[in-house]
């Protein structure tokens, strides 16, 4: 008998239980993912008079002015966000890799806050600080007698986008910038080569791979957002025209189906050039680890200058979150550098009038999240441990969820289920729960990588034991699988949990009432009008705290994960 032979014939044979579970999770991740974006893009191609295919919608979007220049602005307000990004993250990440002093750890983590935060929910905070006759353009105008449009069209949105997903590309040039090969400089500086060229030629070339990971998130997230350039009154982007054209015109209007063809491929060939940016090049190391960028220390007039840098960048990047405190406890903030007074009566409104908000979130947040766990442990064992066939498709198809924008998940289910009608004759795309899953579809990809994390650190050989001891696999799967994935799958639903309750591109599109809405639809309610930015910062600090808090629960998870990992 043939070796082939022998392995075929040790081979378990596929359970009908593991298949079950496999066609479920491919049944739900057609019915509500691969369906309803495949709606949008036939819909996209159909002509709405004959029903036939045809490229004439997609030839009257290139030749309408509009949409080309929403598209041209769009990529700019990406690329540059990009620029500036970077301009706040790298020197950030390469002081404190590079030098040996007191505070790199905690500049690392108020790097990071900003990413707890909502870009929306600052987008007013933002404005009454450094817009037109903002605080900084008061104290500008009264100090030099000039005023600088931070904040104004387009530079709004890349400076509030840049200041909000910068962590993006400073947690990747950190990591690449921990894993260098130390022997790589050290040769450089034999040469004769330091300084900025050392950096030019050696450092940064070698940390490509991460920084080109984080630069990528960054236009990708600015690309596809939507409530920020709405809340800056900056309608002339793509994701803005393809909610207002389905919100305006209706949902039998093809040109909005168009445009979030444009967004999803967009955002597949940004991913696509991320990876083929760094294809056919060698980052290797060739010791373990890498042992990372050799730590200096500081002189004394470079740690002058290195804290200026560092504190600058971080009151940049943190006035999102100081506007949105002292705005949610001011009275009256307007052609002033700071509130004319504070008051607590903007959260009372909120746990008064506005509790529903908060409710809904945690109730969906917490659905969500249960979802996402549930069906990404399942995808996560399909995949790690059976042989049922096509089982990495699975794989594959829930983490393109990471690749569609959540305004396209929003009309797609608009298009998909608005026809579909409940036994009390509500359609199924105006239904709560609708929300929930359009939540869980989103926050799926993160989920999925927590427990697949989980399953790959867990040897089969503690199930092959339970099994030669008499369990059945259900038993196994209870009494060793379960709880020794129960730390990833906690850590996922927090992360499902935190990023689903600031969600609002797809909440947008289903929202039929504010007694469904969740509290970024309802931030976004209040901060369209003067009267209502005190309730709404009030909610943003809401939202901020809560997104810290599991924030915070996650990260102390995983530390006690790898703790644990290391004991054994």
């Amino acid at each position: 008998m043939t070796l082939a032979a022998t392995t075929t014939a040790l081979k378990p044979p596929l359970s009908f239980g593991r298949a079950a579970l496999a066609l479920l999770c491919f049944a739900l991740l057609l019915i509500f993912l691969i369906v309803p974006v495949a709606t949008v893009i036939y819909v996209a191609f159909k002509d709405p008079q004959s029903g036939a295919l045809t490229l004439v919608n997609f030839a009257d979007f290139f030749r309408n002015d509009l949409f080309m220049r929403s598209l041209t602005n769009s990529i700019w307000v990406s690329a540059m966000s990009v620029v500036l990004a970077t301009l706040f993250a790298m020197p950030l990440a390469y002081i404190t890799m590079r030098f040996e002093f007191r505070g790199a750890i905690l500049i690392q983590t108020l790097g990071v806050l900003p990413l707890i935060m909502p870009p929306f929910a600052g987008a007013v905070a933002m404005q009454l600080l450094f817009g037109r006759n903002g605080s900084v353009n008061l104290l500008l105008g009264d100090w030099f007698d000039i005023n600088i449009p931070f904040m104004e069209g387009l530079n709004g949105v890349i400076f509030l986008q840049a200041i909000h997903y910068f962590p993006f590309i400073l947690l990747n040039v950190s990591a690449s910038l921990a894993n260098i090969d130390r022997s790589m400089e050290e040769a450089a500086q034999n040469l004769g080569s330091s300084g900025f060229r050392l950096f030019r030629r050696i450092v940064f070339p070698l940390a490509m791979p991460g920084y080109i990971a984080g630069a990528s998130l960054v236009f990708i997230k600015v690309f596809d957002d939507l409530a920020t350039p709405l809340l800056l009154n900056v309608k002339e982007m793509l994701a803005p025209q393809a909610y207002l054209r389905i919100t305006s015109v209706g949902i039998a209007d093809p040109m909005g189906y168009v445009i979030c063809v444009v967004l999803i491929a967009v955002s597949l060939g940004s991913m696509y050039a991320a990876t083929f940016a760094t294809r056919g090049r060698d980052y290797a190391t060739t010791q373990r680890g890498g042992g990372g960028l050799a730590r200096r220390p500081m002189k004394g007039r470079d740690t002058i200058v290195a804290w200026a840098v560092i504190l600058f960048i971080l009151a940049l990047v943190l006035a999102p979150q100081i506007g949105l405190a002292l705005l949610s406890f001011a009275t009256v903030w307007s052609f002033s550098p700071l509130p004319d007074g504070y008051t607590f009566a903007h959260y009372v409104r909120v746990f008064g009038d506005s509790w529903g908000y908060i409710s809904n979130t945690l109730l969906y947040s917490t659905l969500a999240g249960v979802i996402a766990v549930i069906v990404g442990s399942l995808i996560a064992y399909l995949v790690q441990r059976s042989d049922v066939r096509g089982r990495m498709w699975l794989d594959y198809i829930a983490m393109s969820a990471l690749a569609v924008p959540g305004v396209v998940i929003g009309i797609g289910y608009l298009r998909t289920f608005y026809n579909v009608p409940l036994p009390n004759g509500q359609a199924l795309a105006t239904f709560w729960f609708t929300i929930v899953i359009a939540l869980a579809i989103r926050r799926l990809p993160y989920a999925l990588r927590a427990s697949t994390a989980s399953l790959q650190q867990i040897s089969p050989q503690l199930e092959e034991a339970a099994e030669n001891l008499g369990a059945n696999k259900r038993r196994v799967a209870r009494r060793i699988l379960l709880p020794l994935m129960s730390g990833g799958m906690l850590a996922g639903f927090i992360t499902a949990f935190a990023t689903a309750s600031v969600e609002l591109s797809a909440t947008m599109m289903l929202v039929q009432s504010s007694a469904d809405a969740p509290l970024a639809y309802g931030l976004y309610v209040f901060m369209q009008s003067p009267a209502g930015r005190g309730p709404g910062a009030a909610l943003g600090v809401i939202a901020v705290l809560i997104v810290g808090a599991c924030t915070f629960v996650s990260h102390l998870l995983a530390s006690r994960e790898g703790a644990g990992a290391a004991a054994h």
